[in-house]
């Protein structure tokens, strides 16, 4: 990873860490409390997650123009007060028993808008802060992070459901941001961004540079599309699946907490190998074959039935298989789209693969919500995890299913790729 004497980067990971942490616990105990406290039913819960992941679609790409001329510590530095004071204020509006569905929408949509801000901004500072043979570690190292949190946030947010109350799970959201915003503001290396001009290119003319250079790009663009597939369809399968666990295997929140954490140790061990896989076997079959993998996992999930002594361990293994091949797939494209892309386009670049990838999750949240209303859980469950493997399917015909060991071989061949 990059050097220990990095400090803005090891702030910069701190801060990372912790808004992950907060992320992870506000995602799982959002719905339960819609799920356990309110009763919303299968059409409500896929319109509550279309509302938080609205944001991606709506906004990725101006972010990402925006970031590319900003101070991404600032940025980092905003979201987190934002963040901070919304879910602060919906965990007090629980509290007080104030906290209904029409607020539960306003609070997901404004804390997915500054969650949209803070990662556009974390994944352009990382190559603002190290140099480029640092890049594939500095992203093990952030997507490790991630992964930690991902053990933690879902079992933790699950536990306070269950043990005490959402309102307190929230307020612990809350607190994991106020940690990062104190973390982000000690960062203080001066970034290089792009001068401004006396007349700027107007916003919407740096968006079509971004989607024209990505589209242009037959990795990049392979990424689009597999994005796109894998985003749908994994956001129709979790709608169904956090039906799936307490309604018809009738887990309780502590346990379904712990179904879902099972994905931070394998995208801790996954995180590992993304550091030295790549190079031994090549990008492209690890991306193909790690994506293979995880996607397939979830294919075991609607056989199980009833609350068994099976049940929760086949779980925990199916989200372990899936955490270790996600982060597979996250460390080395993000690596890959790191390489090829200009410094000057860096967040275009993120944005307009948010865009396309993340940006059709809320359609398939909606999505889920309605399969699992007409056809039931369990056929919901086995249509929605079946179409995730299209997105391993369209990159292993795609030139980038043949990428080899050389990372830094692959940027010299790309015109301003440093």
């Amino acid at each position: 990873m990059p050097s220990t004497s990095n400090k803005d980067f090891r702030w910069l990971w701190l801060g990372q860490t912790v808004s992950q942490l907060g992320e992870q616990t506000s995602l799982v105990v959002l719905p339960l409390f819609a799920v356990l406290t309110l009763g919303i039913d299968a059409g409500e819960l896929g319109v509550l997650r279309a509302v938080g992941e609205a944001p991606i679609l709506l906004l990725s790409l101006f972010v990402g123009a925006w970031v590319d001329r900003w101070r991404t510590r600032t940025v980092m530095v905003v979201a987190d007060v934002g963040r901070t004071v919304v879910l602060g204020a919906a965990a007090a509006a629980g509290l007080l028993k104030w906290l209904g569905l029409p607020a539960l929408f306003v609070v997901v949509f404004a804390a997915g808008v500054l969650s949209v801000f803070f990662d556009m901004a974390y994944q352009a500072s990382l190559v603002r802060l190290v140099t480029q043979d640092q890049l594939v570690r500095g992203n093990s190292a952030l997507e490790g992070s991630r992964s930690a949190a991902q053990i933690a946030g879902p079992a933790l947010g699950g536990a306070l459901v269950t043990l005490l109350s959402a309102p307190v799970a929230i307020a612990s959201s809350a607190l994991f941001f106020a940690l990062s915003f104190l973390s982000a503001r000690r960062i203080r290396r001066t970034e290089s961004v792009p001068e401004r001009s006396e007349r700027p290119p107007r916003v919407w003319r740096r968006i079509q540079d971004g989607l024209r250079f990505v589209v242009g790009d037959s990795l990049l663009r392979t990424v689009c599309l597999a994005a796109a597939a894998f985003q749908f369809f994994f956001a129709a399968t979790m709608t169904v699946y956090l039906l799936f666990l307490p309604r018809e295997l009738h887990l309780s929140g502590t346990a379904v907490g712990l179904a879902l954490a099972a994905t931070g140790p394998g995208a801790l061990v996954g995180a590992l190998l993304a550091a030295r896989l790549p190079g031994r076997f090549g990008y492209g079959t690890v991306i193909v074959g790690a994506a293979a993998l995880g996607d397939g996992a979830f294919l075991c999930v609607p056989a199980l039935h009833g609350s068994s002594a099976a049940t929760l361990p086949v779980l925990l293994v199916a989200n372990f298989v899936f955490g270790i091949s996600a982060q597979l797939v996250n460390v080395t494209v993000m690596a890959v789209r790191q390489a090829v892309t200009p410094h000057g386009m860096q967040g275009r670049a993120a944005a307009t693969i948010t865009f396309a990838g993340m940006g059709l999750a809320p359609l398939g949240s909606l999505a889920g919500g309605f399969l699992a209303q007409e056809w039931g859980l369990r056929t919901s469950l086995l249509v929605t995890a079946g179409g995730m493997v299209l997105s391993p399917l369209v990159m292993a015909l795609s030139p980038l299913a043949r990428l080899g060991r050389d990372l830094h071989a692959l940027a010299r061949d790309r015109p301003g790729a440093e």
